[in-house]
């Protein structure tokens, strides 16, 4: 037995190492603990194997996946049940027994002459009520390397455990490799088994579909959370920044490119998690952490003047990996929204050679990333690693709206604000899908991780209300409001204006103007915000524009809700509050 597995005196992790590696066939066992010296075994074997190539900047590294392996797989994606469940939405089911039998079969030798990696992780700070605990196998040094930076090493955590047996399970590999990507994508499976607590993800490397301890680990995370009377939420952690010496934490969920992001890293702000949290109850108070310690990022449109505490590390010397962006001759990235050139030459790219008269072919993939930590960007929150967490005292929801929602407004109540989660809609895009302004519904921005009936998972938010003395506030923004004209009502940068006010409302310096879908700002309120934050004049006739309660179009959306929702057995406490906000409307 291999010493570092003997000195955890585990025996679950013995037996799960056993199995798969009689199963994989690896040519070679290498366990990795918290050392510094074992996180650097994964870098130089990453770079050795060619999944990784250094760059010119010290520290950096990129990746390319295949062209087919560029994004999450939803349509392979599957989560594994015994028996028929009503989600109350689509998702990719399969029979556990004949999930289980299938993907043993594909990993019988898949890691033939190659290295496998075992890992130990924690979700979530260590030594800390929040943790839970991460056992990932896997064959690819891009990915353990990866997770060192996303991650927090639990190897030490392992040795401490209270219950050695209560601990996720990863099980990855990339497969054959070609030219050092996933060869046969064909074969990728992620199956996801929520009984066993366990994920299979195969013949991929793309870090959505083979980082286990990402959105992966979250579905587990999810069904646990319901089992066990907590939220596992698809949400950024901030601490905003109001009066001098006051610091309020927000979480937030918005679904992809509505600005969860740029909303988690607005200057002046502090950031704990731009992703995932966990939050439990003591002592009657909500308290939350970030389950990681590091950014999968998109990376399109990262530029100097928007982002630039992440630009500034990007640029800089540190660990940082970079994926399926434009390589120069001389290592430097390159990617689309930098607002820098490429050069005149080209370079290598995830499709191979790239020049700039290539004009079908964008500098890099629309979901190219980088990997850093978060201990890297100068406006990390003190208490990114703080086992207790920090108290949340807001929950804002966002989404793309082109024509209806105001920018910025707070709910009525508690259930109001679970209601207003539970709607979230955002319009597609041109660019991404061919047909603009196309609503879909996405309920708290996490329906692709959901693995509980929406019923179930709204009352678990619904019953929060009894188990705590004072509830978050619940916020809903809309960055893209467009005037008669079509063009944006706000400028990018006007959310810290309404994240400030949201801040203010917690600690009742503001009163607010009820509406029939929640409290809007007075504009005396804004005007000093906007010269104080923005340093910029705020006219009446921009706060009329902006928010006129534009009452058809809400009814409109309403109405869809209802639509959606009447096919659901939903709790009655949220079907209560569904059909008095339409009431209100109707009013």
């Amino acid at each position: 037995m291999d010493e570092k597995l003997a000195r955890l005196n585990n025996a679950r992790v013995n037996e799960i190492v056993e199995k798969y590696v009689a199963l994989c066939e690896p040519a070679k066992v290498t366990v990795i603990d918290d050392s510094a010296e074992d996180a650097a075994i994964l870098r130089s074997r990453a770079l050795e194997g060619g999944e990784e190539h250094l760059l010119a900047m010290k520290g950096h590294t990129y990746h390319f996946d295949g062209p087919q392996d560029q994004a999450r797989d939803k349509a392979h994606t599957k989560l594994l049940v015994s028996k028929p469940v009503n989600f109350g939405f689509e998702t990719q089911t399969l029979d556990r027994q004949t999930g289980l039998d299938e993907i043993e079969g594909l990993l019988k030798g898949i890691m033939r002459g190659k290295e496998l990696f075992v890992r130990f992780c924690c979700l979530g700070p260590t030594n800390s009520p929040f943790s839970l605990l991460a056992l990932q196998l896997t064959d690819s040094a891009y990915v353990a390397h990866s997770e060192d930076l996303l991650y927090r090493r639990g190897y030490e955590a392992f040795k401490a455990a209270k219950d050695p047996n209560d601990f996720f399970v990863f099980v990855h590999s990339a497969g054959e490799l070609e030219n050092g990507v996933t060869k046969n994508v064909d074969k990728r499976r992620i199956y996801v088994d929520l009984e066993g607590g366990r994920v299979f993800s195969i013949n991929n490397q793309y870090g959505g579909n083979s980082v286990g301890l990402k959105k992966l680990a979250f579905r587990l995370a999810i069904a646990r959370a319901h089992r066990e009377g907590w939220l596992a939420e698809h949400m950024f952690l901030m601490g905003v920044h109001g009066k001098p010496g006051r610091v309020t934490y927000f979480s937030g969920a918005y679904p992809s490119a509505c600005g969860k992001t740029s909303t988690a890293m607005i200057p002046g702000q502090s950031i704990v998690g731009d992703d995932i949290i966990y939050a439990k109850v003591f002592d009657r108070e909500l308290r939350a952490v970030n389950v990681e310690r590091g950014i999968f990022g998109i990376i399109e449109n990262v530029n100097a003047v928007d982002d630039p505490e992440i630009f500034n590390v990007l640029t800089h010397e540190g660990e940082c990996i970079f994926s399926n962006v434009l390589i120069s001759k001389d290592g430097v990235p390159y990617w689309t929204g930098s607002e820098v050139e490429p050069p005149a030459e080209g370079g290598k790219h995830y499709m191979g050679t790239w020049t700039p008269d290539m004009k079908d072919v964008p500098v890099s993939h629309k979901n190219a990333r980088y990997t850093i930590t978060l201990e890297s960007l100068v406006n990390r929150d003190p208490a990114l690693h703080d086992p207790k967490g920090v108290r949340l005292d807001a929950m804002v929801y966002g989404g793309r709206d082109s024509d209806t929602s105001v920018p910025v407004c707070e709910s009525l109540s508690w259930a109001h604000g679970v209601l207003l989660g539970a709607c979230i809609e955002s319009e597609t895009t041109a660019a991404t899908l061919g047909q603009e302004g196309v609503r879909k519904h996405n309920p708290y921005a996490n329906l692709d991780f959901m693995t509980l009936p929406l019923s179930k998972y709204v009352a678990d938010h619904l019953a929060m209300a009894d188990r705590l003395d004072k509830t978050p506030k619940v916020f809903v923004t809309n960055y893209f409001l467009k005037n008669k004209a079509g063009k944006f009502c706000n400028h990018k940068l006007d959310k810290k204006v309404w994240i400030l006010w949201a801040e203010g409302r917690v600690h009742g310096d503001y009163d607010a103007i009820e509406t029939p879908v929640g409290y809007i700002p007075k504009y005396e309120d804004l005007v000093p915000l906007f010269k104080s934050a923005l340093h910029k004049d705020y006219s009446r006739e921009d706060y009329d524009e902006q928010f006129t309660v534009r009452i058809e179009a809400y009814r409109a959306k309403w109405q869809r809700m209802a639509d959606i929702f009447a096919k659901l057995d939903m709790p009655a406490q949220f079907k209560a509050e569904l059909d008095a906000q339409i009431a209100r409307l109707n009013s």
